[in-house]
């Protein structure tokens, strides 16, 4: 699937997006919140700035993605692979990241971490 696509169709008012190859995709900005990107591919993808508020990226691969800054309210990245993905300035309140392939050193780059569920399943309470 194409970035304009994706885009046209989340305009039109589609949110399921579940195993879309976005391998590599420029989705830098844009808002896709509330949208369900279970078991996508966002391998390389660049995601920085992007507004993904809700959504759902349960088991989707992120590796070498470029999260920079993006918005990831409440967003469930349950068993997500977010191996090598660049997390500086991300913004994960209230996030899921239970069982995701993410390490301490990527976390520690997010902006908040304020009641993410992290990987081991506790629950962080205060800001980074």
């Amino acid at each position: 699937m194409k970035e304009n696509e994706l885009i046209e169709l989340y305009e039109g008012g589609r949110r399921d997006f579940s195993r879309a190859d976005l391998e590599k995709a420029d989705l830098s900005g844009i808002n896709l919140s509330g949208v369900s990107l279970t078991m996508a591919d966002l391998c390389e993808a660049e995601l920085a700035g992007a507004f993904l508020i809700g959504a759902n990226m349960i088991g989707a691969d992120l590796s070498r993605a470029n999260l920079h800054g993006a918005l990831l309210f409440g967003a469930d990245l349950s068993g997500a692979n977010l191996n090598e993905a660049n997390l500086n300035g991300a913004n994960l309140v209230g996030a899921n990241l239970e069982n995701a392939n993410v390490s301490d050193e990527q976390l520690a780059q997010a902006k908040s971490l304020q009641f993410t569920i992290l990987p081991d399943g506790t629950q962080r309470d205060c800001s980074l």
